[in-house]
């Protein structure tokens, strides 16, 4: 290998994680993609059951993310990781079992196929939907607390593997990988479903973190200690290992300890980006599980090819600028702006890409001149929250030594859920008032339904404007945690 040209190994490290992220994003959408066609009529069940399911997923996976991150840095990143997703993609795989499980539960039913021929409204049916919804509820709280330790684990990953001035784009790299899963997931697994049964589907799916498991334990070790790297990449991932190291006590420059989990919350850095992921993550959850409801709103469902075209066009708009967005902070830092300093050069992008959200204002309005202006602006304002996420997240190892950045980033990964889980629960609760209403509840010009979506949408675009103003507030300099 030669020690003069530098090897590129740490961009295979993020290829591991976008895929790692990907398949997260796929296991998790199987359950509401086979629901309408499959799981509903199959199991009897109402739009009760699913929604108690998805809320009790969002809540413990919020607090999951609370210790994932601990957990990360205790096992250390590849034992870590590799328990992550293993528990994730066992649990999502686990899913394929429950109709024969509810057979076992439930008197009178002896197969799978007897099942959709009990009688709707009747007791047993009432059975029938009452045992599967636990079976599901249970195999998705595992997936919950499995797919917890995906983001921890990544950004503690990309704190090894990158400098700080290449953490931005690296994150949104690795990060777009829920754009191209969200992308995905529609377009397959209807198709596998439909050809193989829902159950292959959860299996296939879920199968696929066994395989990037293999990759992980055969290709992953830290910088220092791979083969694959040579000297002068190792240089280059290590530059701020002297400033890191000048800016601790002496009694740490030996061996750096993680910070005890309680004391994380003394520090306005922590807060910082608690407050930045609470008000921001929702939106995200908010465009990608409404963009599909919403488009059928304006007559072009998933199903319809009209439909696939808008959200794949929506998708596709994420990917690509949000990736090529975030090298904004490297840019800023090459020009010498603000010194320089990556933090506040990241803030600074962050400031920019709080803006793109403001798209989200005039969806509502210019629906009713195309539908491409909705899956466009849609596009651009989950662009931009994806280009912010990257940064968000890179923010903690600016911050914070490494040997803490999975548990700050599973504290703010919590707080991220909650705020998701409040914004569905109320955008759900608001449509179905506005609904309700009809005429009689107006905003904006608009009246029931597309008022309640007017509302949301303009939620949702201040969000990250008034984040960036706390996170500014909390941390108004670069201010690194020394121990």
């Amino acid at each position: 290998m030669s020690e003069s040209k530098m090897t590129k190994f740490r961009w295979v490290i993020c290829l591991l994680l976008f895929a790692a992220t990907t398949v997260n994003y796929l296991d998790r959408q199987v359950l509401s993609l086979t629901f309408p066609d499959f799981i509903k009529p199959e199991f009897h069940w109402n739009d009760n059951h699913y929604g108690t399911i998805t809320a009790c997923f969002s809540l413990v996976y919020a607090i999951a993310c609370l210790f994932a991150g601990k957990f990360i840095d205790w096992m250390g990143t590849k034992k870590g990781y590799q328990w992550a997703i293993f528990v994730w993609s066992l649990a999502a795989c686990l899913h394929a079992g429950c109709g024969v499980a509810t057979c076992w539960f439930v008197d009178g039913v002896e197969s799978v196929a007897a099942l959709r021929a009990v009688a709707a409204g009747s007791a047993a049916a009432a059975g029938i939907a009452g045992v599967s919804m636990w079976l599901f509820l249970a195999c998705r709280l595992a997936l919950a607390f499995g797919e917890a330790g995906n983001f921890p684990a990544a950004i503690k990953v990309t704190a090894e593997y990158f400098p700080k001035r290449d953490r931005a784009f690296a994150t949104s790299i690795f990060n777009s990988g829920a754009s191209v899963g969200a992308l995905a997931a529609p377009l397959t697994i209807p198709l596998l479903a439909k050809a193989c049964g829902w159950e292959m589907a959860f299996i296939i799916i879920g199968g696929a973190g066994f395989i990037w498991m293999f990759f992980w334990q055969w290709l992953y070790t830290k910088p220092g200690q791979s083969k694959f790297v040579n000297k002068a990449e190792l240089d280059y991932v290590s530059q701020d290992d002297a400033e890191e190291t000048s800016a601790r006590p002496a009694a740490a420059k030996d061996e750096e300890k993680p910070i005890p989990f309680l004391k994380c919350f003394a520090y306005r850095q922590t807060w910082s980006f608690i407050v930045g992921k609470f008000f921001t993550d929702g939106v995200w959850w908010f465009y990608l599980f409404w963009a599909p409801a919403y488009f059928k709103e304006l007559g072009h469902g998933p199903t319809t090819t009209m439909g696939q075209a808008l959200i794949f066009t929506l998708y596709l708009i994420v990917t690509v600028v949000s990736i090529y967005g975030c090298k904004l902070p490297t840019v800023f830092i090459n020009k010498g702006l603000m010194g320089g300093n990556p933090y506040m050069c990241r803030m600074r992008a962050m400031l920019v890409f709080a803006f793109f959200p403001l798209a989200a204002l005039a969806t509502q309005p210019l629906s009713g001149v195309s539908v491409w202006f909705p899956a466009v602006l849609i596009g651009l304002a989950a662009a931009g929250h994806q280009a912010w996420s990257a940064n968000i997240f890179s923010t903690v190892g600016d911050m914070f030594p490494k040997s803490t950045i999975a548990s700050i980033t599973g504290i703010g990964a919590m707080a991220g859920g909650l705020g998701s889980f409040f914004i569905q629960k109320g955008a759900g609760a608001l449509f179905t008032y506005a609904e309700g209403q009809g005429a009689a509840f107006t905003f904006c010009g608009f009246a029931g339904k597309p008022a309640g979506y007017m509302i949301v949408f303009c939620c949702c675009a201040v969000a990250y404007l008034w984040a960036w103003f706390l996170m500014k507030t909390l941390v108004p300099k670069y201010a690194p945690i020394k121990g």
